[in-house]
Order: C-alpha cells, then sequence, then structure tokens
C-alpha cells in the first residue's frame, strides 16, 4: 500500500547524444518529461509538430491498410486472442524489421489504392442496380424509352401519383379539361406510390398534353435509355457481372499482401514511437551544443537510470525533492494480489497528496464482500481456475487486463472460502443429485450456517461487516488528519463521530428491535447501559459544538453542528447498503435451488439425466454470470460510496511516463552484460 516517491530530475547532455538518449528514456519509461518554459535566449526550443504530423499520418496509413486487409482476409485468431497480448521483440530485431519502411509504406499505399478502387467499383455496381430497378417497370415497352414518336404524333412516358387501373385512368384523364381529346395513354405498370404510363398525342398538341398531365402529378423517368428497357436490364447486368469480376481480381490482389501483415503492425508503432519521442523532443530545451529534460521519476528509479546514462553518455543529473506547490503526478506500487484492485481505486481517483493508496485496505474489504455475495465454492472453483489457467497460458497479456483476472481469481478463492462456510456447491446440487438418482440423502453441512435457513442472522452479520468497513474508512481519515498534524480535526472530526456512533449501536442492542432481528435478547449490565447512554450524548454534544469551530459567531458554530449532527441519517444509509450482501447471497442461492429442482423433474431415466445435465450447463452458467456481475457491481459500489466517502477525494495526477505506447509490438531492452 505506497504512493511512490517521486523526484524531480534534471538531466543535462550533449546534443549530438540527444537521439539516443531520448531512445534510452522513451524504452526505459520511468521518466514523465514536463515542458520547461523558455525563459532566455539561451535555451530554445524546436518545433517538431511537422515531423509528429507526418509520423501520425504515416502510421494512420498503415493502421488503414491494416483494417483493409482485416476487413477482405480476417487474420485467424484464438477465441482468446484478447488475451494474447502484444510480441515481445528485442529492440535490435524491431530497428531490423523496420529498415525498409519506404518500401512498407509503398505496400500500405497500394493497399489503400485497392480497396478505393474496391470502393469505387462496387459504388458503380450499386448505381447500375439503382438503374436496373428504374427500368423495371418500363419492361413491358416494345419501343426505347427515348422514342419520340412519328411525323404527326409524340410520345411520352412518366408516373402519375397514384395506383390507377385502365378504366380510373381514363376516367381521371377526361376530367382534364385542358388535355387534348385526341391524347391516348396506357398503363405500362403500377405500384402502391405510382403508375407508369405512355402518352401517345398529336405533335401539335404535346406542349398543352404535359401541361395537363402535370395536374395529375406527372413526372419523366429519372433514366432513358436508347434501347428497350429490357435489353437495358440485361446489358446493365452484363456490366455488374464484369465489375464483379474485376472487384474479385482486386481482392486478390489485395490478398497477396496480407503476408505483410507483421510488417504493417511494426512500422505502425514504429511511427507511433516516433511520433512520441518527437512530441518529447518539443517540449524539452535546447542549445547548440546541449539539451535539458526535466521531469519526474520515482525515486527508486534514479540510481538505475543514473548508471545507464553516466555509463554511456557525457550528462549532468541533478536529482531534488519537489516543492509543496508543484503538482507531483502519482504512480502506485503494491503487491500482486493487492494490485489487481488497483483499477478499482484509480476508477475513482488517484489518491492526492495529502491521502494515503487505500488500495489495500480496499483489496481486503473487495474480496471479503464479493465472497459473500457470490457465495457458491462451486462457483468460486470455477472462476479461480478459469483465470489461473488463463493467466498461465498468456503470461504476455496486457497488464489491465492481467490485473483484471487477479482480481478476479482473488475473488474466486474468496467465494470458495465463503461457499464453504455457507455450504454451497451449486446451490444443493448434491442433495438433489443423491436423492433423484441414487436414492440417497447425501448432504455437506455448512462449516458455519446457511443463510437461506437463517437469512435474518446474515442480516445481522452482514450490518457488522457494514459497520466495520465504515469504521475502518473513519479511522483512515484519522490517521491522515494526524499525518498532517491536525490533532483538533482528529478528536473533533473522527474520535467525537467514533464515540457518539459507537454509544448508538450500545444503546440499540438490548432494545426489542434487535432483539426482534437477532432472535436473541441481549441484557448489558447497568454500568454498560450508562456507558452507552454518556458516550452518545457526550459524543453528540461534542459534535454539536466542534464540527463548526472554525465558524467565529457562535450561533453560526451551532447551527453547522447541527448539521453535521444530520451526518447521521447519512451513516444510517450507508449501514443499510450492507443488506445488498445478504439479498445476492440469497439470490445466488435460491437461483441456484430452483434450478436445480427444476433440471430433477425428469427423474430417474435416461430422458431425465441429459435433461438434468442440459437445464443445470444452461442454468448455472446463466446464474454464475448474472450473479457474478452483480457481486461485481455492488461490491464497488460498497467501495466508492460508503467506504471511499468516508475519507477519499481522489483528484491526484496519474504518472504518465515518457515510454514505447504501441498497439501490436512490445520493444524490450535488450540484456545488458
Amino acid at each position: 500500500m505506497a504512493v511512490l516517491e517521486m523526484r524531480k530530475i534534471n538531466i543535462c547532455a550533449l546534443k549530438k547524444d540527444r537521439k539516443k538518449i531520448l531512445e534510452f528514456l522513451q524504452r526505459k519509461g520511468c521518466l514523465e518529461i514536463h515542458e520547461t518554459e523558455n525563459k532566455d535566449s539561451v535555451f530554445q526550443k524546436v518545433n517538431t509538430a511537422t515531423q509528429i504530423s507526418i509520423f501520425q499520418r504515416n502510421a494512420a496509413l498503415a493502421e488503414n491498410a491494416l483494417n483493409i486487409l482485416e476487413k477482405f482476409y480476417p487474420e485467424k485468431t484464438s477465441m482468446f486472442s484478447s488475451l494474447e497480448g502484444k510480441k515481445e521483440i528485442e529492440i535490435s530485431e524491431f530497428k531490423k524489421s523496420t529498415e525498409n519502411q519506404q518500401e512498407i509504406m509503398s505496400v500500405a499505399k497500394d493497399i489503400i489504392q485497392l480497396n478505393k478502387a474496391v470502393d469505387e467499383k462496387i459504388a458503380e455496381k450499386a448505381r447500375r442496380y439503382d438503374e436496373i430497378e428504374a427500368l423495371k417497370p418500363w419492361a413491358e415497352l416494345d419501343v426505347p424509352m427515348n422514342y419520340k414518336g412519328t411525323k404527326k404524333t409524340g410520345f411520352l412516358l412518366g408516373t402519375i401519383l397514384g395506383t390507377y387501373t385502365e378504366n380510373q385512368l381514363i376516367n381521371r384523364l377526361e376530367s382534364l379539361e385542358e388535355l387534348p381529346k385526341s391524347t391516348y395513354a396506357q398503363i405500362l405498370s403500377s405500384d402502391k406510390f405510382q403508375t407508369y404510363i405512355a402518352v401517345v398525342f398529336l405533335k401539335q398538341d404535346e406542349e398543352k398534353t404535359e401541361k395537363a398531365l402535370r395536374g395529375v402529378g406527372f413526372n419523366r423517368p429519372p433514366i432513358m435509355t436508347s434501347h428497350l428497357p429490357k435489353e437495358s436490364v440485361k446489358k446493365r447486368e452484363k456490366v455488374i457481372t464484369i465489375l464483379d469480376n474485376e472487384i474479385q481480381e482486386i481482392k486478390n490482389k489485395i490478398k497477396e499482401y496480407s503476408e505483410r501483415r507483421i510488417e504493417l503492425k511494426e512500422i505502425s508503432d514504429y511511427y507511433t514511437i516516433r511520433a512520441e519521442k518527437y512530441r518529447a523532443l518539443g517540449e524539452i530545451l535546447q542549445t547548440k551544443h546541449t539539451f535539458f529534460v526535466t521531469g519526474f521519476i520515482p525515486k527508486k528509479e534514479i540510481e538505475s537510470l543514473r548508471m545507464n546514462l553516466e555509463n554511456d553518455y557525457t550528462v549532468a543529473i541533478d536529482v531534488e525533492a519537489p516543492k509543496d506547490n508543484e503538482d507531483v503526478p502519482v504512480l502506485l506500487s503494491n503487491s500482486k494480489t493487492a494490485g489487481a484492485v488497483e483499477g478499482v481505486v484509480t476508477s475513482f481517483g488517484y489518491p492526492t497528496k495529502t491521502e494515503i493508496d487505500p488500495t489495500l485496505i480496499t483489496a481486503f474489504f473487495y474480496y471479503f464482500f464479493f465472497g459473500i455475495m457470490l457465495s457458491d465454492a462451486a462457483y468460486g472453483l470455477l472462476m479461480f481456475l478459469g483465470c489461473l489457467w488463463a493467466l498461465k497460458k498468456f503470461p504476455n497479456m496486457e497488464e489491465s487486463m492481467a490485473k483484471t483476472l487477479r482480481m478476479f481469481k482473488n475473488c474466486g478463492i474468496s467465494t470458495l472460502i465463503w461457499g464453504i462456510l455457507f455450504g454451497g456447491y451449486f446451490g444443493d446440487a448434491i442433495t438433489v443429485i443423491g436423492s433423484t438418482f441414487f436414492g440417497v440423502k447425501i448432504t455437506i453441512p455448512a462449516l458455519w450456517f446457511t443463510p437461506i435457513e437463517q437469512p435474518m442472522r446474515m442480516l445481522i452479520y452482514c450490518m457488522i461487516f457494514g459497520i466495520i468497513h465504515l469504521f475502518v474508512g473513519l479511522g483512515i481519515k484519522g490517521y491522515m488528519m494526524l499525518k498532517q498534524k491536525d490533532v483538533m480535526s482528529f478528536v473533533c472530526d473522527v474520535v467525537l463521530w467514533y464515540v457518539f456512533l459507537i454509544g448508538l449501536i450500545l444503546l440499540l442492542v438490548p432494545t426489542s428491535i434487535f432483539a426482534s432481528l437477532a432472535g436473541t435478547t441481549i441484557v448489558f449490565p447497568a454500568w454498560a447501559n450508562m456507558l452507552a447512554k454518556v458516550m452518545a450524548i457526550g459524543g453528540m454534544v461534542g459534535i454539536l459544538l466542534m464540527a463548526g469551530r472554525r465558524a467565529k459567531n457562535p450561533i453560526k458554530r451551532l447551527l453547522l453542528g447541527a448539521y453535521s449532527l444530520y451526518d447521521t441519517t447519512s451513516w444510517l444509509s450507508d449501514l443499510l447498503s450492507y443488506s445488498r450482501l445478504l439479498a445476492l447471497g440469497l439470490a445466488t442461492g435460491v437461483i441456484a435451488q430452483v434450478i436445480n429442482t427444476m433440471a430433477a423433474m425428469g427423474g430417474k431415466s435416461v430422458v431425465g439425466v441429459i435433461m438434468f445435465i442440459v437445464i443445470f450447463i444452461i442454468g448455472h452458467t446463466f446464474n454464475m454470470a448474472i450473479n457474478l456481475l452483480g457481486a461485481y457491481v455492488h461490491t464497488n459500489r460498497l467501495q466508492y460510496v460508503e467506504f471511499f466517502g468516508k475519507f477519499f477525494e481522489g483528484g491526484g495526477k496519474e504518472f504518465h511516463p515518457f515510454q514505447s505506447n504501441t498497439k501490436y509490438v512490445e520493444v524490450k531492452e535488450e540484456t545488458r552484460i
């Protein structure tokens, strides 16, 4: 449980070594470089925006080419590929693989151009299909669509709004007073929106005819051809076939480049690394012959960094403690067991300079509560074995994923322990299997007690666990106050609350309300009852008088104290939140028992065995998944709202070291002899 101590480091070196030193710092990944203001004319900054833009563009081109290859010819991966992590390579191998960067970028550009050609062909196909759809309604036409008519008659194609029969069309056209009587219209086809017609008229009446037809929503076709519509459709279908062949040929060319996928991945990472390096280069100060790097580094990394730099380069290194007003980045350091829960803590926030790293304490309660909520030994064992297998099988997985799996592995151990204490093994599966298929009653008794049979007892324990959790949070708050030598706040804001709350609890225990919940009556001796009253009243009066101690006005001080006492309701609501431990624990067990009962309904027969196996596997898979999710969500909530709310604010700045943020490969520093 620690926030690594940081030091401010200043490195001054010769400019001729700038490239090698920056690359070493990037591979080492232990220094967060801070941009330094240019205060004089000696030190200057280099504008690296153009180079960064070029590197980012090249990385994007390579990434685009990889996406195209994945679109047409997906890389064959296993269902656990997301756990495999990055491929580890030595730096010498990485440099060698990126020597032909111009050729690889040429490959990327070729792939992009080929994809563009495919897109153009596909767009052309879509256009042809649209034209075919537009021509189909005119399929019965036995003259070209652009036919103008004879010497004395005109010919016109178009659509009118609505669906008409021949008689309806005749009646509709006859109702148009402006339409010449010599006009003849024939229906070629129709759909639910419009009717497709061919109109014959005297050429001298062309203008009058078209104007009159517009009164019924007449529009000319969007496409006109010089062939019969049927022939035009066939020609377009032939064009589509040709386009399909051309598209396939282009795809085959793209497939030939799939062998260069590894090179494209490495070059994408290469340019990403270079962009990061030049971004750092633009933040440091330089002279004609030297350059200056400043930033923060964990104290434990200083000697290793100093030794490597001083052995290989001419450098001057100055290390100093950060000033009180400096915004120092935060880097957490915990054991693997506790560190697995770092993601839970950092999702809420990083501790500030005045706070402690709560990861270790959070981890203990996290595993403790998660196990109670899931509380089935079989589920816990499956979680543990599954996560352990993944961690052993894929040692190079991303650290964030590894932490998540370690967290669930530890939660599996806790669930296994609580399942044994509560007697849950796939619910009551052992008893159901024994009585249904073997005619014997087999039970594994709970090592402690069975919550389903004694829910009120379980509720009491949940409340006790909640009180401990909340009191630990309040205690951490007190520890931080003492660490800052604020004894007055410790007494007024922590000790008085302990006295008040413990007094209230001692007053509640002998009451009938507690007796009805616990199923037993506890009687305190007279001195204990008096002590409880004194603690409750004394704590309440102390909070009333001292919570608003910073206010000069005595009335305002009392009002602030009264408002602070109102937090008692918050403590009560927080305590009641721990009843979710009971609710989720019971839900897991009850649903498991229902699944077992349903599975055994087929009885002792071949069909019954098959039915049992199917329902058992599907049901318990669902039950484990849904309750695992519930336990995860509600355990987080107990940490974020109830626990952290007592002492932890967060707001610290995460440590972002200058390092190689690659996507596909992990470049290792070669072992130095």
